[in-house]
C-alpha cells in the first residue's frame, strides 16, 4: 500500500504520516528527508547554494524515485512538491490512497507561528502578514492539492482521530 499525504506547510503531513506508518505496519519516507539524505545537504542550504529550480528537478527525480521503487509506505511530501511539474500527476498515477490534510488560514497561523523561525519560507515574514500570506499561497495550492478525492479536514482534531478518519479513506 502506497499512502501519500499532501498539504501545506504545518497541515501535520510528517506527525501523522509517523503515526499513520507505526499504526499500518509500513515505512515512513519524509520527502525532504530523503531527499537531504541522497544530496548530503539540506534543503534549505540547497536553495541557498543551488537554487530552486535544481532543488525542484531533483525533488521530481526523488518522488519518482520513491514512488516507483518503493512499496508499502506513508510518504509525506513537501508543502509545495504538488505544485511543481508532473508531481502531483506522479502521486495519483502511483497510488489512489493519496490524501490531503487541509488546514484552515488561522489554525496555520497558529501553528506555524510556534516554529517560524525553522520554516525559511516564512521566517521573515512579520507575523502580521502571516495570515495574508499563507492565505495567498494557499489559494495558488490549493487547485494542486485538492486534485485529490481523499481530503480530511484537520482543524480541532488531535492526531490519533486524524489516523483514524484516514483509516476509513484508504483503498
Amino acid at each position: 500500500m502506497k499512502i501519500v499525504l499532501l498539504g501545506y506547510m504545518g497541515s501535520g503531513k510528517s506527525t501523522i504520516g509517523k503515526l499513520l506508518s507505526q499504526e499500518r505496519g509500513l515505512e515512513f519516507i519524509d520527502l525532504d528527508n530523503y531527499i537531504e539524505e541522497a544530496e548530503q545537504i539540506s534543503v534549505p542550504d540547497i536553495f541557498k547554494t543551488k537554487g530552486e529550480l535544481y532543488f525542484r528537478k531533483r525533488e521530481y527525480a526523488y518522488l519518482n524515485e520513491v514512488l516507483a521503487q518503493k512499496d508499502n509506505f506513508v510518504l509525506s511530501l513537501g508543502g509545495g512538491t504538488p505544485c511543481y511539474g508532473n508531481n502531483m500527476q506522479a502521486v495519483l498515477d502511483a497510488t489512489k490512497n493519496a490524501i490531503y490534510l487541509k488546514v484552515s488560514i488561522a489554525e496555520l497561523v497558529n501553528r506555524l507561528l510556534k516554529e517560524k523561525d525553522q520554516r525559511p519560507l516564512i521566517m521573515n515574514i512579520p507575523e502580521d502578514e502571516l495570515p495574508e500570506f499563507i492565505g495567498k499561497h494557499l489559494f495558488e495550492r490549493s487547485y494542486f492539492y485538492n486534485q485529490t478525492d481523499k481530503v480530511i479536514s484537520s482543524d480541532g482534531k488531535n492526531p490519533d482521530e486524524i489516523v483514524a478518519e484516514m483509516g476509513a479513506l484508504l483503498v
